[in-house]
């Protein structure tokens, strides 16, 4: 885990809290278990979600983490996910990483632009003809658009996850690449990163407490 880039005190003092208050509520669940009229069902409803809220607050801090080694403009590449994700404008971006990516994709269209929000955003409009593939980034550069990813067999058709999410799970079961994902149907985004799904919170600035 490269995380030379990220101010981990404020984050990890934010996350114990967020784990001592979960872990607080579970204590108390097992006081109400010794009573017999006690429902524990509304309990473990809060406890789901509060965990939920941790793991999408460590994924968007973590998110910069991995993104601030490979590349200068990460806060450019979240606050479009960000402004995608208000849009509901379904999205899949990679961002390359050690592995090199041309015999796991079938290319698109050159694009060879400096990676901005606003260029990014432009590209999944609704209507673009690049809006259904995907975006290849390295360093500071968005290289193409429009490219088709590996499908992920670990996640089958019919699930809740759609072809982007599987596409984004597939090109990261098959190389070191970070892969993001906006749903458009649920307006959430998430990334893939060694074959796994994480949930992104919102957009939080390197060094900031999320």
């Amino acid at each position: 885990m490269q995380t030379e880039h990220c101010n981990m005190s404020a984050v990890k003092s934010n996350l114990r809290q967020q784990l001592e208050q979960v872990s607080g509520d579970i204590r108390h669940s097992l006081n109400v278990l010794d009573g017999e009229n006690d429902c524990l069902l509304g309990m473990f409803e809060h406890i789901r979600k509060q965990i939920i809220q941790i793991e999408s607050t460590a994924a968007s801090f973590y998110l910069n983490c991995y993104l601030s080694p490979y590349t200068d403009k990460y806060a450019e590449l979240t606050l479009g996910i960000n402004h995608l994700t208000q849009r509901r404008l379904g999205a899949l971006i990679v961002v390359q990483r050690e592995d090199s990516l041309e015999h796991l994709i079938q290319p698109g269209t050159p694009i060879g632009a400096t990676l901005t929000h606003s260029l990014l955003e432009s590209i999944f409009i609704s209507g673009s003809p690049l809006h259904d593939g995907a975006v290849i980034i390295r360093a500071n550069e968005i290289v193409s658009a429009g490219n088709i990813l590996p499908l992920s067999h670990s996640i089958p058709a019919g699930t809740k996850f759609g072809t982007r999410h599987r596409a984004a799970t597939g090109l990261s079961e098959r190389s070191d690449a970070l892969v993001l994902v906006v749903s458009e149907e649920r307006g959430t985004a998430s990334f893939a990163l060694n074959g796994r799904l994480y949930p992104i919170a919102s957009y939080v600035p390197l060094g900031e407490q999320p």
